[in-house]
């Protein structure tokens, strides 16, 4: 049977992982994979994780399943965390949660809810969107289409464009939002735009699904969730994917959560069903050390203020890096305009090198990103940073 498999290439980002490992050069800097790193370089383990891990850890008696569900104490969490403590749709109960495998297990629970609804569904994604957003809202059976999205003239987002194409949906027609730190591009919608897309969706009945992988790093906790908390008082459907690889550094963990928003109390436990069955067709039950460790966190105040301070410590180093990156990049490249890198949120900006230009900041500067020049802001630290802008400024002057 498996004589008849070829071999496929590897993933981009994977392959690019192991290219940077195989690197001998001391001066190599990688920027591809998406994952904070701190000024040596090294993506930490938090104190708050530590401190709720070991809690977690002294009180455990069993390690039988969770529910499919997942971690009841996480998901009210999340909820909290994601809509505010004491939104109305929360206190209404028409908002249901399902642990998901990762922030990545949440889209997939997403798109799988979606398909069981209206199999004949088209999923309407940014230009340009997470790469891995394709395989999994398309893997069971969705459609994609793109609507416009990012400007590279300015580094910013086609609002208008954006506007007009999401106005000629069909009603009925999902469209995935990002809801900060936008992965790749890091350009992000303000309130007031986040306001009017708001006014589409209505007028539209679009469905929304907002994928939240950064809550915190971009402007804060509670300004990063402004559109999930916005959309869910005003719209009688939402789906909301959340990770905590991120803002936790829980990444190898994979704990994330699915929230739905639906009309009703009634019809929010029917979703819940739903997925329940669609859980447990696809992996049966969550992992649960993330999701204990998170809950930890979220329910004690003291290890809550410290995870709020580290979050802030982790999004002012991003800022920061940014403004750092502008100035160097201004005097080693000063034909170019990198000023919207200082603008943009979270790890990702695109440089607006050509497929050539990455090529040449690899092989003759050890310099790693995606082929599109994405990347990740928080790979750069005091030591590499004068570096990489020379490398820059002598390809792409």
């Amino acid at each position: 049977m498996f004589e008849r498999l070829e071999r496929l290439p590897d993933d981009p980002i994977l392959g690019l992982m192991a290219a940077f490992r195989a690197d001998n050069s001391p001066e190599k800097v990688d920027l591809g994979v998406g994952v904070y790193r701190n000024g040596r370089g090294e993506t930490p383990v938090l104190e708050c994780v530590r401190r709720a891990e070991r809690a977690v850890l002294e009180r455990q008696s069993t390690k039988t399943y969770v529910a499919p569900a997942g971690n009841a104490a996480f998901n009210q969490a999340m909820e909290r965390l994601a809509f505010g403590a004491g939104h109305p749709a929360l206190n209404a109960g028409r908002v249901c949660t399902i642990q998901g495998v990762g922030g990545c297990g949440a889209l997939r629970l997403g798109a799988e809810l979606i398909h069981a609804a209206s199999p004949g569904s088209v999923v309407h994604v940014s230009s340009p969107t997470w790469a891995n957003h394709v395989p999994l809202l398309t893997g069971c059976g969705l459609k994609l289409e793109t609507y416009p999205y990012y400007d590279p003239a300015t580094g910013g987002v086609r609002f208008g464009e954006m506007l007009q194409a999401l106005e000629s949906l069909p009603a009925a027609s999902v469209v995935l939002l990002h809801a900060s730190c936008h992965n790749p591009t890091g350009a992000d919608l303000s309130e007031e735009q986040w306001r009017e897309v708001l006014a589409v969706v209505q007028r539209g009945r679009l469905l929304p699904f907002i994928d939240m992988a950064y809550q915190g790093l971009g402007a804060g906790v509670d300004a990063d969730a402004f559109a999930v908390r916005l959309f869910a008082s005003e719209v009688p459907e939402l789906l909301v994917a959340v990770s905590c690889s991120k803002n936790f550094g829980l990444y190898r963990e994979r704990a994330g959560a699915l929230h739905i928003l639906t009309e009703s109390a009634s019809r929010s436990q029917a979703a819940l069903s739903q997925e329940v069955r669609i859980a447990r067709r696809l992996y049966s039950m969550p992992p649960d050390h993330g999701a204990a460790i998170v809950s930890e966190i979220l329910a004690d105040a003291a290890l809550r203020d410290l995870w709020q301070r580290e979050v802030s410590d982790m999004r002012e180093r991003i800022l920061a890096l940014r403004r750092d990156l502008v100035r160097e990049l201004r005097a080693a490249c000063p034909s170019r305009d990198f000023g919207f890198i200082a603008a943009q949120r979270g790890l990702f900006s695109f440089l607006g090198a050509s497929p050539e230009q990455v090529a040449a900041l690899r092989a003759d500067y050890h310099v790693y990103m995606t082929v599109d020049s994405r990347i990740n802001v928080a790979g750069l630290r005091g030591e590499n940073l004068k570096y990489f802008a020379r490398s820059v400024g002598q390809v792409m002057r």
